[in-house]
């Protein structure tokens, strides 16, 4: 799947000029004449790569770069600037840049960073909805259940488990198997992965 490129560039020749470029080759493209205009439209935006500008009024590109990301945007990012410089072009990387241009931009070059930018764009959404699906099944167990596979994971046998708890073994054995019916699996490794990919997540 193509997703959208964001151009945030107070150069309007700039923004038509590679507006036209990525839309040639099928990209769609929105451009932006400076950070606060993108903020504004942000919470309708469809998950995307950005190309920021390093200079721009009031907020520059690695202001905004660094505003997204605490706000928990990881959008992949392409910095562009016409006076880059070795700190800035660290910020960027360190704010999760996948590339760093100068201006005049290199088409090829532009067109090779959005590929990777996209590439981890899919990666990162196919995580998150893995994340998503596997704390939705969590959130269907019982609270005892929920003990069970927290014990479960931490490696405990049946036994220990039913003397950590206070319960029997058989009654360890059947939250086990409601636990395997929920997941979708019976094995331990695989409970162990998931619990642990939950506890990750929080």
């Amino acid at each position: 799947m193509t997703r959208p490129v964001y151009l945030v560039d107070d150069d309007e020749a700039v923004r038509e000029a590679l507006g036209l470029l990525l839309s040639t080759i099928g990209l769609k493209v929105k451009g932006f004449a400076d950070p606060t205009a993108f903020l504004a439209q942000l919470p309708r935006l469809e998950p995307g790569c950005m190309i920021l500008d390093i200079r721009m009024p009031a907020i520059s590109g690695l202001k905004l770069q660094e505003q997204l990301r605490a706000e928990g945007i990881n959008w992949p990012t392409i910095v562009i600037s016409g006076h880059g410089d070795i700190e800035a072009c660290r910020r960027a990387f360190r704010n999760g840049a996948v590339d760093f241009l100068s201006k005049p931009v290199d088409e090829q070059d532009l067109i090779d960073a959005i590929q990777r930018a996209q590439q981890v764009l899919d990666q990162s959404l196919a995580s998150q909805a893995l994340r998503a699906e596997t704390l939705a099944l969590l959130a269907a167990l019982t609270p005892r259940e929920t003990e069970v596979l927290e014990r479960i994971a931490q490696g405990f046998s049946t036994r220990d488990i039913a003397e950590g708890l206070g319960l029997s073994p058989r009654t360890v054995d059947s939250h086990r198997a409601a636990i395997g019916v929920k997941l979708g699996t019976t094995s331990q490794a695989e409970m162990t992965r998931l619990w642990l990919e939950a506890e990750a997540s929080r």
